[in-house]
């Protein structure tokens, strides 16, 4: 089995866009963390970005059908997407759900997350290193 590690909407700005809120870690060296945090466990550790929801919707779709565990942070798509809801719903593997940010700290509209409802396991507020929790739990619960 893979783990798919799926990013939304301006997660691809990493480093750039709000560092104060976000981190200076950028895209690729999250990349390679989480690779390296793979190969360090003994998994496959595929991490994709898109700022289009079809495409996302697409990998969801492809992870399902491979029965792969999906590490998502959907990035704004968590609050208005329905769409994505469902998709990640009817996965047959595990979910969790990372955000680089507490998004309960955050503006009222960030409170609530679609995802949430059907994820394994939430984190949000530990910056990138949420990414190398969420696979290493997913490996210690067997998700390999």
């Amino acid at each position: 089995m893979t783990i798919q590690v799926l990013n939304g909407a301006n997660l691809g700005r990493l480093g750039l866009r709000e560092p104060e809120k976000y981190g200076t870690t950028t895209y690729a060296e999250l990349v390679e963390l989480l690779e390296a945090t793979g190969r360090e466990l003994g998994v496959e550790v595929r991490v994709r970005q898109t700022d289009s929801e079809a495409e996302l919707l697409g990998w969801v779709h492809a992870a399902s059908d491979a029965g792969d565990a999906v590490v998502v942070n959907p990035g704004g798509w968590s609050h208005t997407s329905v769409v994505l809801h469902d998709a990640l719903a009817a996965l047959n593997g595990p979910l969790v759900e990372v955000h680089i940010t507490n998004i309960h700290r955050r503006e009222e509209f960030r409170h609530h997350s679609y995802v949430s409802r059907v994820a394994d396991g939430v984190i949000a507020g530990l910056g990138v290193q949420g990414y190398v929790l969420a696979v290493q739990w997913l490996v210690a619960r067997g998700f390999r």
